[in-house]
């Protein structure tokens, strides 16, 4: 960053338990016309954030009682944008591989060139703005749930959205009996930009943290089927929970009622992360639980998942439902699925059914349990049925 910078002046944060530090470096950014507030802990620096915004935070790594690393986390959970430059007098090649991998905007060695800081800060000013206007226009595109900034910041969002997780539910009916045959669990949170629940699965893997999510979403409902007794519950599993020892607890709170849960294992996952997927699902029903294949038609051909699973019930996918009784090829696809399946023991459950055609095309194909909107959108209490 050889060239001499311009731009807008910025608000700076500036974090170090060195007085002097905060001195020198003070008076040269306030000498490029930036305000600079300064701090001499990260408890301190919190407490600044949370009275109002920054364009750059420039921090210590090593402070007692909140390192900068964990300031950067921090700082996330209060602003996706600011960029943090992490400052060290003792570099190493992991802190550093751990600063970029968390969303640190630079990694700088003391004692710091100041007039190459000068330029640093006036850039990180620059990109905080163009990253406030981006985040405005995906706003105003109505697309700004999929994006969270940096790997801190995606750690904070995702930490929200387990504070605030619930679970909607969505009835299953049986139309000959008029009744309610389960209750399908659906992750619903309060965070704003994982509100999406493929967003919010997408967070877990890329922070490795499916098991905290998995955990979470059957301890909630596993509260709510020891509330409703005589009520069973369909619960979506992902294929790496299958590798979750607290699973197969039988001290585990869903394990409690397993007798009353169907687990639902996607087709459109690949169970050979897994390994013996065969041998986790009889472990799973010793425990008293069933297993069902949910996206039957929309996930991986052949026979893999029905022969390791041996589900108990399938799922036909909504994409092959929909329109089921203005599509011939659908229909003879369903209906060769339907007949199959029970062929095979298996119970068939049709998703996604929003019509009164397509319930009535599905009932001559010889379905009779349905879930979609037809009959009830999720909520977070148990819903009535619409007949």
């Amino acid at each position: 960053m050889s060239e001499e910078r311009g731009g807008r002046p910025g608000r700076v944060l500036m974090v170090d338990d060195e007085v002097s530090v905060l001195r020198v470096i003070g008076r040269v950014l306030r000498g490029a016309g930036h305000e600079v507030v300064a701090e001499s802990s990260g408890q301190a620096a919190m407490a600044r954030l949370a009275e109002g915004t920054f364009d750059v935070v420039l921090s210590d790594l090593a402070m007692p009682g909140m390192n900068g690393i964990e300031l950067l986390r921090a700082v996330r959970a209060h602003d996706l944008d600011v960029p943090v430059v992490l400052m060290t007098g003792a570099p190493d090649l992991d802190t550093a591989m751990r600063a970029i991998e968390h969303g640190a905007l630079r990694y700088i060695v003391k004692p710091v060139d100041l007039p190459e800081l000068r330029q640093l800060v006036q850039y990180a000013v620059d990109m905080c703005h163009m990253a406030r206007v981006k985040r405005e226009a995906l706003r105003l595109l109505g697309d700004a749930d999929r994006f969270v900034g940096d790997r801190a910041g995606l750690d904070a969002r995702f930490d929200h959205a387990l504070a605030t997780l619930w679970m909607a539910y969505q009835p299953i009916v049986s139309w000959s009996q008029r009744s309610v045959y389960s209750y399908e669990a659906l992750v619903r949170n309060d965070e704003p930009t994982l509100a999406n629940p493929g967003n919010l699965l997408m967070a877990a893997e890329q922070l490795g943290r499916l098991h905290d999510l998995g955990r979470r979403i059957r301890g909630a409902v596993a509260a709510r089927a020891a509330e409703a007794e005589g009520s069973t519950f369909f619960v979506n599993l992902h294929t790496r929970d299958l590798l979750d020892a607290e699973l197969f607890s039988p001290a585990a709170p869903l394990s409690r009622v397993a007798r009353n849960v169907v687990l639902e294992i996607t087709e459109r996952a690949s169970l050979d992360e897994v390994g013996n997927a065969a041998a986790a699902v009889t472990r799973l029903r010793a425990l008293g639980y069933r297993i069902a294949l949910d996206d039957l038609g929309a996930g991986y051909a052949g026979l893999t998942s029905l022969a390791q699973l041996q589900p108990d019930v399938v799922k036909v996918d909504m994409s092959l439902v929909r329109g089921v009784d203005r599509d011939a090829t659908r229909k003879t696809l369903v209906g060769s699925m339907v007949d199959l399946s029970k062929a095979l023991g298996m119970v068939v459950v049709t998703e996604g059914v929003e019509t009164a055609g397509e319930r009535d095309a599905l009932i001559e194909l010889g379905c009779d349990l349905f879930q979609g909107y037809l009959f009830a959108r999720p909520a977070r209490q148990l819903p009535a049925v619409a007949w």
